[in-house]
């Protein structure tokens, strides 16, 4: 059953920059996508390596004015609707509003279409588009032409510290924005919404301030490895041994952008979620 998918963002910088962001190509090719073409009001495309079946632009511009642009995007065969909009949220800050119609969950949890991908693709897009205005490092994008999963980021905090908040349930909630109950072990549980989850991951090796390896089952296992030089740590992930043809692209996409909340934790004084209730 397909339902509509909302997010909402808040970005520390004004309607007018966020706007231009998501409508000025040469933009688009930062925090989106390798291609970008638009021209307003008849044109709005992005295509390439970190888009979903990104061998064409495949979208159709529906509407744009100063505070929303609409799209139609024909993925997987379907043709569903892709809307960002934005608003003021105080003097110097935006909220962004992505609705996508269309979208099925248990396609992502199934892994049995690329359409799947759709939320986790667009939580990633906009921790960039944030990181992008704020004048941060980008957070890696899923390339889709491969199925290589690994990413490497900097992160500012030493090595000690980011490994508590990827083993520490409480910690790791707070940045991954949904429960985590981890028993911080090998053989231990790393369930996603909480120990009542009855088909956790399992922890297959932990080397404190070193690296930590989860068994998601299907969707292979994912590893950090952490090394420390000046009190930042190199952070590297590998998502390997998965079933199936199609790689599975959503749970990476979820990876990354929980990455990049991990590093704004880190490295933002006074630390609040970019995601919006």
């Amino acid at each position: 059953m397909t339902e509509p998918m909302t997010l909402r963002a808040r970005v520390q910088a004004p309607v007018k920059e966020v706007r231009h962001a998501l409508t000025d190509p040469a933009a688009m090719r930062i925090w989106l996508a390798e291609h970008a073409e638009v021209e307003l009001p008849g044109r709005y495309a992005f295509w390439g390596c970190h888009t979903p079946e990104g061998d064409a632009p495949h979208q159709r511009l529906l509407h744009a004015d100063e505070r929303t642009v609409r799209f139609a995007w024909t993925l997987g065969g379907v043709e569903a609707t892709t809307e960002f909009s934005v608003e003021e949220d105080g003097d110097d800050a935006t909220i962004v509003s992505l609705s996508q119609s269309d979208y099925d969950n248990q396609e992502a949890l199934a892994n049995t279409s690329i359409r799947g991908v759709l939320q986790t693709y667009w939580c990633l897009a906009l921790a960039n588009l944030a990181e992008h205005l704020e004048g941060r490092e980008l957070t890696p994008k899923i390339d889709f032409t491969t199925r290589e999963m690994r990413a490497d980021v900097l992160v500012g905090a030493a090595p000690d510290t980011v490994f508590d908040s990827l083993i520490d349930s409480e910690k790791a909630t707070r940045w991954f924005g949904f429960p985590l109950g981890i028993e911080p072990r090998v053989g231990g549980r790393y369930a996603m919404g909480g120990f009542d989850n009855p088909n956790p991951a399992v922890i297959v090796d932990l080397e404190p301030g070193r690296r930590l390896s989860v068994d998601w089952g299907p969707v292979g296992v994912g590893t950090w490895e952490l090394e420390g030089s000046e009190g930042r740590t190199r952070l590297t992930l590998v998502q390997s041994g998965f079933e199936g043809d199609l790689p599975p692209y959503a749970a990476w996409g979820g990876i990354l952008a929980g990455l990049s909340e991990l590093r704004r934790f880190h490295e933002i004084p006074d630390w609040r979620p970019i995601w919006v209730g």
